[in-house]
């Protein structure tokens, strides 16, 4: 008998995620204690993806704070700003609810880019469908949808997070489905039709985010989305039954 027992965390976020959350809600406690309300206005304008800063057809084309960088970095930048406090806090909530077994697949580093290449998927899917908009879009939905759509390759599978036996533990690292078996399964199907069905409802009816009056960016989630479910491969690691060396968790 082991004389001294594994002792189990309180909190099993992995790290990555736990920074991310505080990143985001640092970046929003500045934004809402500390800048003035026309600071706050230019940090908008240099970090929120709006589509009016790549309509070469606008005079005010090349007008915006930041220039260049700015048409480059707010691909990814926007995604890390947020409404208000509920915006944040249910963005957190999901974040840690699909990105965590994420962060424990990939690992730190792959999370990461995996986070930054769907923001940057829900930012195209949003100029596409807005050309000229100057409405800034802000918000991490698209990444964390991205999120979803890769979890359920392998959430479902036996032995995974959502597929237990009464006392089991959850294996993060169970092998994924194809994408072809992912598209057959009829759990995935039903996610995925009632998941298009709440943000087509959203896009159609003018839905809005509690307590800020904004309409959801619904084409960025869905870009998001399917870019998670189609780019999940590149980024899970060859051998899923092997934890990655950088799954910190605090």
């Amino acid at each position: 008998m082991d004389p001294s027992p594994r002792r189990e965390r309180i909190f099993n976020v992995p790290g990555v995620v736990l920074a991310l959350l505080i990143v985001l809600g640092v970046i929003h406690a500045v934004r809402d204690f500390i800048l003035s309300e026309p600071q706050d206005l230019q940090v908008l304008l240099r970090f929120a993806f709006i589509p009016a800063r790549y309509d070469t057809t606008l005079f005010i084309t090349g007008t915006f704070p930041g220039g260049l960088g700015a048409e480059i970095w707010s691909f990814v930048s926007y995604a890390f700003l947020h409404g208000d406090w509920v915006h944040l806090g249910v963005n957190a909530a999901w974040l840690l609810a699909f990105g965590s077994p994420l962060a424990r697949r990939f690992g730190a580093l792959r999370l990461l880019a995996f986070f930054a290449v769907t923001a940057v998927a829900g930012a195209f899917a949003h100029l596409a469908t807005h050309t000229g908009e100057l409405v800034p879009m802000i918000g991490a939905s698209a990444s964390i949808s991205g999120a979803m759509a890769a979890a359920m390759r392998f959430v479902f599978q036996p032995g995974g997070p959502l597929r237990l036996r009464w006392g089991e533990t959850g294996n993060d690292h169970v092998a994924a489905i194809s994408l072809g078996q992912a598209l057959r399964d009829p759990r995935i199907l039903v996610f995925l039709i009632v998941w298009l069905g709440v943000n087509l409802l959203f896009g159609l009816g003018g839905g809005t985010l509690i307590g800020e009056g904004q309409s959801v960016a619904w084409q960025a989630h869905v870009g998001g989305f399917f870019a998670g479910l189609l780019l999940f491969g590149l980024f899970d690691p060859k051998s899923p039954d092997t934890p990655p060396d950088d799954r910190a968790a605090a």
